[in-house]
């Protein structure tokens, strides 16, 4: 398959070497101006060394380019966005005139960037697909050079619109990610794990974290009993909205443990609690770390905006916002998640 790969960070990084390694043709979109040293490895070596359980592969990769005509071409099948959320309306803004007819545009995660993309979607019979969370956890260890930490074992995706959704299975099944898929990409959009353990998690670290000056294991050391109970107070909130708009709710535990688990009859909390001591990243590394500048206006304040709308009661997610507000001193409410419910609204009675 014609992939394109937009973003150059950790998971863009990584999927595009992993799809090339399939024997797909993968070209990759950088769209800032900040020239790195990983992107100016990538740029003028053209390959990506995946690190996968202690061994190494060498991925090539057919283009890397800031220059969107050059990746977003006719005969281009897929289109996997894989760059932080905050700047998604920006990026799909500036994708959309070298759209073409018939393709897929898979963005991971989403937090309902679906909306971004009407109406070309009935233009382009695009179809547009968001995602839970990365099939890859990953980590760029030095330019040009990507490790894994842990990969799914199910990977949750919304497809709309739904009369493209056979077409979306049988496409992206060639990926070989285990896909499963919801009900709808809003779904997709409030199951995003981030939502949830970045925020509580993050949040509830800022001493550490900067105490530490970024020596710190979030995941490690924060999911104490007493913040436990922050998560599951988001979490039930959170579920309080997806019933309101007719969808399917499901703990944070349990969708963790789906995604992540093959033994669908283990304890869903311990298999979070595995993946915490054994699987994840180091850090976050400061207080303003895109688990807080990311997660915070585009998870909470999304959840926050529904919650209001639908008249369901969001008290810790409002809470949470409030804090990331006095702690960083920012207004995340005023650059957040601001949704379009005429388009909400066409997305559910898909």
């Amino acid at each position: 398959m014609n992939i394109t790969v937009i973003g150059c960070g950790n998971g863009g990084t990584a999927i595009a070497a992993d799809l090339s390694l399939k024997g797909h043709t993968v070209k990759m979109l950088k769209t800032s101006d900040s020239y790195n040293p990983h992107y100016m490895y990538l740029k003028e070596n053209k390959k990506i060394t995946l690190v996968r359980n202690g061994e190494e592969q060498l991925a090539d990769i057919n283009e890397i380019t800031t220059d969107y005509a050059k990746v977003l071409t006719e005969d281009t099948e897929l289109i996997i966005i894989f760059v932080q959320t905050n700047y998604h309306k920006n990026v799909i803004e500036n994708i959309c005139p070298y759209l073409h007819s018939n393709q897929i545009v898979l963005v991971e995660p989403g937090y309902f960037a679906t909306e971004f993309f009407m109406p070309l979607i009935v233009e382009k019979n695009l179809t547009i697909v968001e995602a839970e969370s990365s099939p890859i956890d990953c980590r760029i260890s030095k330019p040009g050079r990507v490790e894994v930490l842990f990969e799914n074992v199910r990977n949750p995706l919304g497809v709309y619109p739904k009369a493209n959704k056979d077409y979306a299975e049988e496409r992206l099944n060639e990926l070989n990610y285990h896909f499963t898929y919801l009900d709808s990409v809003i779904e997709a959009a409030l199951h995003n794990p981030n939502l949830i353990v970045h925020t509580v998690g993050s949040l509830m670290s800022t001493p550490r974290i900067e105490k530490t000056n970024g020596e710190y294991w979030m995941y490690k050391e924060v999911f104490t009993p007493s913040v436990w109970n922050i998560v599951e107070s988001l979490d039930k909130e959170k579920n309080n909205v997806l019933i309101k708009l007719g969808l399917k709710e499901k703990s944070y535990v349990d969708a963790c443990k789906y995604r992540n688990a093959e033994d669908l009859s283990l304890d869903s909390k311990q298999i979070f609690m595995n993946y915490a001591l054994n699987y994840s990243p180091k850090g976050p590394f400061t207080s303003d770390s895109r688990f807080v500048i990311e997660d915070v206006p585009f998870g909470l304040v999304l959840l926050e905006e529904l919650g209001q709308h639908l008249q369901v009661e969001t008290k810790t997610c409002t809470t949470l916002v409030n804090l990331a507000d006095l702690l960083l001193q920012k207004d995340f409410r005023k650059v957040g998640r601001k949704i379009d419910f005429d388009k909400l609204q066409l997305v559910l009675a898909d």
